[in-house]
């Protein structure tokens, strides 16, 4: 029987959406065993002198725990 978990985290990233995610996976995966899935949960963007410089995605980061 598989037992996972869900812990949250937040990542950015100055060129997307997408690479925000894929940066955020790319490091809980340096630090989480049995990375499963992530939700975008929430996106949120800077915006400096009327333009968006960053974006910052909030995801939920689901992986397996180790028997």
């Amino acid at each position: 029987m598989a037992v996972a978990r869900v812990t949250e985290i937040i990542s950015a990233s100055t060129s997307s959406i997408e690479d925000a995610v894929n940066e955020g996976v790319a490091r809980a995966s340096q630090t989480l065993t049995n990375v499963q899935s992530a939700w975008v949960k929430d996106i949120k963007t800077v915006v400096t002198d009327g333009k968006v410089t960053e974006w910052r995605t909030t995801l939920a980061v689901t992986f397996l725990l180790e028997e």
